[in-house]
């Protein structure tokens, strides 16, 4: 009775001051989906079927099958909102309370845990082989972009190698210079810089070993680019040795110096 006169009053002793307002913000809670909370602002003065038909296009469930419960800050039961025509407001919900959904349909989508519990849905599932026969899988889409990305990766490679490949390189090193190959740091005299056939295109350094650490006389695949002791001649590309200040080393200090 008190509700009832309360809304008779006005929006203004529905809240309980003298300030015209007309909404309470609420939270809203599911009797079969633990995990639902959401907060709304109720207009008081909307019916309680237009609150249902709003909640059950959030929650899933059907308005016709819904009892509204109003709880108070302190989660006390205030009463059940049960007559669809009323106001809102004649339930007086203050700022702060709960709006409880039971869901009293046995059949009801949101009943047991459907909603929210995947594990209780039924999974598709194929075997390997079946799955390898099929052309629209993410596996052979992966597999396409490797293969297009290592074609493209090798096609870049085999661009850059031209017939002036290291040719800024080899503009530093002329015939008669001393070096030292990086590998091994085995010394030597350029004979050769130019490209040679056979070999893949670009520059290349044609040395005499000090030592029989090499490959050949100076014929590289049947071609001679320069004259050297067998087993003395060596082909390398120009970021392979070092020019400069490297006289032969004398075997019998390098002895001394292992002593």
């Amino acid at each position: 009775m008190e509700a009832l006169k309360a809304y008779v009053k006005g929006p203004a002793s529905l809240q309980g001051d003298s300030s015209g307002v007309s909404t309470a913000l609420v939270t809203v809670s599911h009797s079969n989906l633990k995990n639902y909370s959401n907060e709304l602002r109720l207009d008081l003065h909307s019916t309680v079927e237009s609150l249902k038909e709003r909640l059950g296009r959030q929650c899933g469930t059907s308005p016709s099958y819904m009892l509204l419960q109003l709880f108070d800050g302190d989660n006390h039961k205030v009463c059940d909102m049960a007559e669809g025509f009323r106001p809102v407001g004649f339930y007086s919900p203050h700022d702060g309370y709960r709006v409880h959904i039971v869901d009293l349909d046995p059949g009801s989508v949101t009943a047991g845990g459907w909603l929210e519990d995947v594990s209780r849905v039924e999974k598709f599932t194929i075997s390997d082989d079946a799955y390898n026969k099929r052309d629209d899988t993410f596996r052979k889409f992966k597999e396409k972009k490797l293969a297009e990305g290592a074609s493209r990766s090798a096609a870049t490679a085999q661009q850059e190698i031209t017939d002036d490949f290291m040719a800024d390189l080899a503009a530093s090193i002329k015939v008669g210079d001393r070096c030292e190959i990086v590998a091994g740091q085995k010394r030597g005299e350029v004979m050769y810089v130019g490209r040679v056939e056979g070999l893949p295109a670009g520059f290349w350094i044609g040395i005499q070993c000090d030592e029989p650490v090499g490959k050949h006389d100076g014929m590289v695949k049947g071609k001679r680019y320069f004259t050297c002791p067998n087993g003395h001649g060596v082909m390398l590309r120009p970021d392979k040795l070092k020019v400069g200040d490297y006289p032969e080393i004398d075997p019998f200090e390098a002895e001394l110096d292992e002593i």
